[in-house]
């Protein structure tokens, strides 16, 4: 299906919940031929992973709605709607709601591969009407051990988070 265009009718994709986001995928690495994935994340007051790396690819936010804090590297941003992060690939990073409303945003992670990872470990949304099921020890043990083989290093509080190095990376603001 690469080098074809791609319609992705509103509210359409195949949609996962993701330790309490909804992750809506608009367009995978099988249908970019590999070069990028795209999904729509809904992010609940409180919403969020904790600090992550991605080895394999870079990863982009394009804030829709709400309000959303990255933390990238050492780097506190405070993005709202119509602001664009990029994370450089191998930068440990994490996202939170920290609003009283939902935010939502495009995120965009070059090249594809991360999508199956979340395919393999989150739970498929039948219905986006209803609340996101509360994130369980079960589900995110599921996603670290199934993380490694997609490039992902995930730093839970109990981990190694302080000890890792941290890009030095400043934002560029445009």
């Amino acid at each position: 299906m690469p080098n074809q265009i791609v319609h992705v009718p509103a509210d359409t994709g195949p949609a996962y919940w993701g330790p309490g986001d909804r992750y809506t995928f608009l367009i995978t690495g099988e249908q970019s031929d590999g070069s990028y994935f795209t999904m729509e994340a809904w992010i609940p007051p409180g919403g969020g992973p904790p600090p992550h790396i991605h080895h394999h690819e870079e990863e982009q936010f394009y804030i829709l709605a709400g309000e959303v804090t990255l933390q990238v590297g050492d780097h506190t941003v405070q993005a709202s709607v119509g602001d664009f992060v990029h994370v450089p690939r191998g930068t440990v990073h994490a996202f939170r709601n920290a609003g009283e409303t939902p935010a939502k945003m495009l995120v965009t992670y070059a090249p594809a591969g991360i999508e199956k990872l979340f395919q393999e470990v989150f739970v498929r949304a039948e219905d986006r009407s209803m609340p996101p099921p509360p994130p369980t020890e079960a589900a995110m043990a599921r996603f670290v051990a199934a993380a490694a083989k997609y490039g992902l290093e995930t730093l839970l509080p109990s981990g190694p988070a302080s000890d890792e190095p941290r890009s030095n990376q400043e934002p560029k603001h445009e």
